[in-house]
């Protein structure tokens, strides 16, 4: 293959995983997405010079690099440093675990350095979820969010089951493709890839008969969604809580007398300043105003997207996220869920899974030594928010139905929200900000990857969120209500509640784990040769 074919193909690859993105992609050509690139890795594994080694991390990389601008270029309107250095070093990623899978082809037989391929990419997609750099966005089992009927057994594995089923199909199809010749004609080809095809077709029925069971709901409450639609550039920051606080009262005038289990604002609805002291919250003005106006919705519980800080004199940073306001004052910021009643009963959580760049500074301790304000003057913060080591729930105080209070950004993290539903969680609510990316891709895909959660723990979902799209999610992962993107307005339907755990929220990402431990053995393995003699 001389390089403008590899050329050829390395974009072929990177198109096809654009095309079979969600939103409005095409998934089932995400099946071929790698077989070009692989072919491109056959061609060069033959070559031994630099310049060949050289040549291929750019192919992989030009690859990668289509993939990741093509799906998630919307960040750009967030903060151009943070859609550059998510894009560029995502890409970065992808590419050395395809070199590694390149150099293992000479050290381990064929389907040693096949396995090796598949197991180091899931080790990397869960390393991905953990991390101080983490943007999951792009793991390969999110690309189905849209096609829920052909993934209901994520229920079992989770979305890593979707990411080892598109390895195991697309290194299928190439070694069948890489024998085929066109003088063969389309007959013999379509029975040489028969069984890459089954590979496709059975786990899609298996989901088509899980679709058919019907789960039993313990009950069910009403919720009220708010959509505000608040500019986050410049509105957002003009007014006090108190000012939104009356505008949520003026957007449930219409509802009065309606009885409603809870209400949901989006994330950071109550932002304004420094936001509300976190320290003796429950005896602030603040707190009194909220319990008042509940009074008109006494059976009510609020779930509402507010900003916490504690305050501290100190010489040395009292915590690892403080930040410093000036000589010996330090302090904590919290991107926080609060529910509260109208008796006054309040519970809170912090959200711990934080926007890279933007909430926190990754390895604060180590880089904002070394950068000082750089990424402050390039779009990114030299702040990080506070976060919580366990996940909690809100128990309403009447009704006794338990919500999990999933904060934006969260509800892309699989094995992170299982957390919430073993601490008895009967239902999903997700409050969350997507106004800073505009009317571009981003919204409806994190919208998407909500859906994925429904499944996974056969939980029904409320969504608020400020611009949209706020939406009622089933337990299967259909969307059944929603309000537009861009509009303000509120959203009212009825949530089942759901007790018990799936298979996936009691073991988590138990594939993931596996192939972090099969990638160490087969890397090792690789590395001592043992097993190059008999390639």
């Amino acid at each position: 293959m001389n390089l403008k074919k590899a050329l050829l193909f390395s974009i072929l690859s990177g198109l096809l995983f654009v095309i079979a993105w969600p939103i409005n992609g095409f998934p089932i050509v995400i099946f071929g997405a790698f077989v070009p690139l692989l072919f491109v890795e056959e061609a060069y594994a033959s070559r031994s010079e630099k310049k060949a080694r050289g040549a291929f991390f750019a192919l992989s990389y030009l690859t990668f690099l289509i993939w990741n601008l093509g799906t998630t270029w919307w960040l750009i309107n967030s903060t151009l440093f943070g859609m550059l250095f998510a894009n560029l070093c995502n890409s970065l990623f992808f590419t050395l675990l395809f070199q590694l899978f390149h150099w293992s082809k000479k050290r381990l037989p064929l389907r040693s350095a096949y396995l090796f391929l598949i197991a180091l990419w899931l080790a990397f997609e869960k390393f991905h979820l953990s991390w101080d750099f983490s943007w999951p966005w792009l793991n390969l089992g999110h690309v189905f969010s849209e096609n829920i009927l052909w993934i209901q057994w994520y229920e079992y594995t989770g979305a890593f089951g979707g990411t080892l089923w598109v390895l195991l199909v697309n290194i299928a199809l190439f070694e069948k493709l890489k024998t085929w010749m066109p003088t063969y004609g389309a007959t013999l080809l379509l029975k040489k890839i028969s069984p890459v095809l089954l590979g496709i077709g059975i786990p899609i029925s298996i989901s088509l008969l899980l679709f058919q069971k019907e789960e039993k709901a313990i009950g069910e409450v009403s919720v009220l969604l708010t959509q505000p639609n608040i500019d986050p550039y410049d509105e957002k920051y003009r007014f006090s809580n108190e000012d939104y606080l009356e505008q949520l009262n003026a957007l449930l005038l219409p509802y009065q007398g309606q009885v409603f289990d809870y209400i949901m604002t989006p994330e950071t609805y109550f932002a304004a300043g420094y936001g509300e002291r976190l320290a003796g919250f429950e005896r602030s003005p603040f707190h009194r105003v909220l319990k008042a106006s509940l009074k008109t919705q006494p059976k009510s519980q609020l779930i509402a997207g507010i900003q916490f800080f504690n305050a501290y004199e100190s010489e040395l940073a009292p915590t690892s996220s403080a930040s410093k306001i000036r000589e010996q004052l330090w302090a904590d910021y919290y991107n926080s869920a609060l529910a509260i009643s109208a008796d006054g009963s309040t519970e809170i959580y912090h959200k711990s899974k934080l926007v890279v760049g933007v909430e926190n500074m990754p390895y604060k301790n180590i880089i904002q030594p070394l950068l000082g304000n750089v990424l402050l003057d390039l779009g990114g913060t030299v702040s990080s928010r506070a976060t919580q080591e366990q996940r909690a729930v809100f128990t309403h105080p009447i009704t006794k139905s338990v919500a999990a209070p999933i904060i934006c950004y969260e509800s892309i993290y699989g094995e992170f929200v299982t957390e919430y539903v073993q601490k008895g969680a009967q239902f999903l609510a997700i409050i969350t900000n997507d106004a800073w990316w505009g009317e571009t891709p981003g919204h409806r895909q994190l919208l998407s990857l909500a859906q994925l959660r429904a499944i996974e723990n056969r939980k029904a979902i409320a969504r608020s969120a400020n611009t949209g799209i706020s939406a009622f999610i089933d337990a299967k992962g259909r969307l059944k209500k929603q309000l537009p993107y861009n509009q303000k307005g509120v959203l009212h339907g009825k949530i089942p509640l759901y007790n018990g755990l799936t298979f996936y929220a009691q073991y988590g990402d138990f594939l993931a784990r596996w192939a972090g431990f099969i990638a160490v053995l087969y890397f090792c393995i690789a590395l001592s040769g043992r097993l190059k003699n008999k390639r």
